[in-house]
């Protein structure tokens, strides 16, 4: 005598939500049509592991720290220390000659430091012939050398305007050259350099 089979028992499916009528937004908490609730998933698959679609999980890469402005830090010789009274003084000395000596010196200093810039010759040459511009380039490079390692500039090519037409008032161009001159040595010297900015 054979025993009746068993009938089979229906296996269980996760129930789905049902489909809001048409134009309307489900309701809070209520998952949308054709999702697993929460804590079920989909018949067949297994739950993803923790932390499965984070930064980082997986290999997968974090994201980048906020960018920065990224300055190249120059790796030239040091320049050195020029008091500025001397060569003011040295100015009055040569008639002027001594400011050609400095503009080379010190745009060569520069470009030597930095790897940009006039560079000393192509200053000389300016200076000779349209000697007008060097204070604001002077002035500029000057403050430039801040900039790349992301200081704020003492000194810029506006500072330049001390020179002209700041000369129309006299101590403009003192103005000009005690500023753009001391912001160059207190570079040098948190670099290292010794000396002193004025005589």
């Amino acid at each position: 005598m054979t025993t009746p089979e068993k009938p089979a028992t229906p296996q269980s499916y996760p129930e789905q939500p049902q489909q809001p009528p048409y134009g309307q937004q489900p309701q809070y908490g209520q998952p949308q049509y054709g999702q697993p609730q929460y804590g079920q998933e989909q018949y067949g698959q297994e739950p993803p592991p923790y932390g499965y679609g984070q930064p980082g999980y997986g290999g997968q890469p974090m994201p980048g720290a906020p960018a920065y402005a990224q300055y190249a830090q120059p790796q030239g010789p040091i320049g050195q220390i020029r008091p500025t009274g001397m060569i003011i003084l040295l100015f009055f000395v040569t008639l002027g000659i001594w400011g050609f000596v400095y503009y080379f010196q010190t745009h060569e200093e520069m470009k030597r430091h930095s790897g940009e810039g006039l560079g000393g010759v192509l200053a000389l040459v300016l200076a000779i012939f349209v000697g007008f511009v060097n204070p604001y380039l002077l002035s500029h490079e000057v403050g430039q050398l801040y900039s790349r390692r992301g200081q704020e500039p003492p000194v810029s090519a506006v500072t330049g305007l001390w020179f002209f037409p700041g000369m129309l008032i006299l101590v403009g161009p003192f103005i000009w050259f005690i500023r753009t001159n001391n912001a160059l040595n207190e570079y040098w010297q948190s670099l290292g350099a010794r000396g002193t900015t004025l005589v």
